[in-house]
């Protein structure tokens, strides 16, 4: 395995959050981008939490699946879906891409109602367990 692609429905917390994880932690060893089902914004609190941890993601910008297509191509070797959304797209794409598909429920911080530090902690809760699930899978892979 080379490359890695994280998609979400828009590209705006769940995704660019794993793809800067990964990034920060396989960089080196995978290719690793991210994108969405449909277009929107960079979310501050996505960004806020991973520099949290050391990681710079303010200069991310959302993109589509179709906008990746048309900008590099979508040859990677897995997907790694984050939303059923995201996943329904994700085996499409396999009809005619030979990438192997994985399912990672991850709740959707946005959702989360409340002050600001319990929003901030909806977003940390996904960020470490994207961190965790991430190491978990892709460290292996380099012993291969």
């Amino acid at each position: 395995m080379h490359s890695v692609l994280f998609v979400c429905a828009m590209n705006a917390v769940r995704s660019p959050m794993a793809e800067a994880i990964a990034r920060y932690y396989f960089g080196k060893s995978f290719y690793v981008q991210s994108a969405g089902v449909r277009k929107s914004e960079t979310d501050p609190f996505a960004v806020q939490v991973l520099d949290e941890i050391g990681i710079d993601a303010s200069k991310h910008k959302p993109r589509t699946l179709e906008e990746l297509e048309e900008w590099e191509g979508l040859n990677f070797d897995l997907i790694i879906s984050l939303s059923p959304e995201a996943h329904h797209a994700a085996l499409e794409l396999t009809r005619t891409l030979a990438a192997d598909v994985e399912y990672w429920p991850t709740p959707d911080p946005t959702l989360v109602q409340g002050s600001r530090e319990q929003m901030l902690e909806a977003y940390r809760q996904v960020r470490d367990g994207l961190a965790g699930r991430i190491k978990q899978r892709l460290a292996p892979a380099l012993e291969t």
